[in-house]
């Protein structure tokens, strides 16, 4: 793992806890040596502070993403509105924790960031309600006018090709497959994140906004739909 944080005592508190946790931690302060270490030994999965002198995390992100890295990130901020988690999205980020955070969030967001590139997948989860995910040729499934290959990491809407993060082709999957059927808060972030952040959270709303956003089209039906307080729908009406 490679954590960045400029602030010392965050990163010597935080370094401390994920090495006792199990991890192995290599730790530095800036986004200079955030890139220079990651080009040197990629790490599993990265802990970026979004500001930090020089190179700051949104644009270690991007760098790496504009790479070709896929390597799960995790980014610590301070900023809490909502422009400013999308600006992390956009980055390439996979998931973010605001400061002032609790170690125990920190953990759970990244296990369930590595279950989701561990070769076995998800986790199970047992408290969700059964999702059907069936199993479907070559990796390809259809739904409400998209197409998807999941081998490929490719989906289109008609002929257009959706440019799109992990995340959110995760969530469009999970979506495509259970088309038609409501999908409560719970049950997706179980599945999508591994672990149900609680009512309080915003994550899940972020990122079905952000992917409404590169799926709408001028003139075509909205295919993700809210059902007001219990959760998302693909559908094309």
């Amino acid at each position: 793992m490679l954590l960045a944080e400029d602030d010392r005592a965050i990163r010597h508190a935080l370094e401390r806890a994920l090495t006792l946790e199990g991890y192995q931690v290599t730790a530095v302060a800036d986004g200079v040596e955030a890139l220079a270490q990651a080009h040197r030994t990629p790490p599993d999965v990265l802990v970026l502070d979004v500001m930090m002198p020089g190179i700051d995390g949104l644009q270690v992100c991007r760098v790496l993403r504009a790479e070709g890295d896929r390597t799960p990130i995790l980014m610590l901020t301070a900023l809490v509105e909502t422009q400013d988690r999308i600006a992390g999205l956009d980055a390439g980020a996979d998931d973010y924790v605001v400061k002032p955070f609790d170690v125990e969030e920190v953990f759970a967001r990244l296990r369930a960031l590595l279950r989701r590139t561990s070769p076995d997948g998800m986790a199970p989860v047992s408290a969700a309600p059964r999702v059907v995910v069936p199993d479907l040729p070559e990796g390809r499934i259809e739904a409400a006018g998209l197409r998807m290959d999941i081998q490929a990491r490719r989906a289109w809407r008609g002929t257009r090709e959706l440019e799109l993060t992990r995340t959110e082709f995760e969530l469009l999957e999970l979506l495509v497959r259970n088309a038609g059927i409501v999908l409560d808060h719970s049950t997706i972030y179980d599945r999508i994140w591994g672990y149900d952040f609680g009512p309080g959270s915003k994550n899940l709303a972020v990122y079905v906004g952000y992917l409404r956003r590169k799926l709408d089209e001028p003139g075509a039906p909205q295919l993700i739909h809210t059902v007001r307080g219990v959760g998302y729908v693909l559908r094309e009406d």
